[in-house]
């Protein structure tokens, strides 16, 4: 392979397609656009969604069930996970999960749970646990701290766990 041959039909400095110039530009005369119709005048748009007077995908689809707009977005972590990520003695939350990418994207509340086999002693802070990721949590002699949450799940938990 030549060096000639890596930049091959690379134009840098690419000139902008000049249209309603004349004949011989090749984009003359309706400079582009056809003749006539909505999309050849000024103004033109059209919602990403069109598909021509067709129904749309997203209405040919059926809707089913229930779609709560208001459900939060919950990320769960398995015990197990925290076993092969941490080291004894280290506390763990949302930024030090998300640093060791254990649950990626945008969630609005993360869950602890029980799979797995936990030895280590953890500091976990959480929205969520379940009774086995807790009891786990403890019984390795780590401390489980429930944060405020954006529903009365967290609340619910917390107020059982002071009990």
């Amino acid at each position: 392979m030549n060096i000639s041959e890596v930049n091959r039909g690379i134009k840098k400095h690419k000139k902008p397609r000049r249209i309603g110039r004349g004949k011989g530009s090749g984009f003359g005369k309706t400079a582009g656009k056809g003749h006539k119709g909505h999309a050849a005048y000024s103004g033109f748009s059209m919602k990403p969604s069109f598909q021509g007077g067709q129904t749309p995908l997203f209405r040919r689809i059926p809707k089913r069930g229930f779609n709560n707009a208001f459900a939060l977005t919950v990320a769960a972590i398995n015990v197990s996970q925290l076993e092969a990520a941490f080291n004894a003695g280290d506390d763990v939350n949302l930024e030090t999960i998300q640093g060791k990418n254990l649950a990626n994207g945008r969630f609005d509340e993360l869950k602890i749970l029980g799979d797995g086999e936990l030895t280590k002693k953890l500091n976990v802070s959480a929205h969520r646990f379940s009774k086995s990721a807790q009891e786990k949590i403890e019984k390795a002699g780590g401390t489980v701290t429930i944060l405020p949450g954006k529903t009365p799940v967290a609340e619910k938990q917390k107020a059982s766990k002071k009990k």
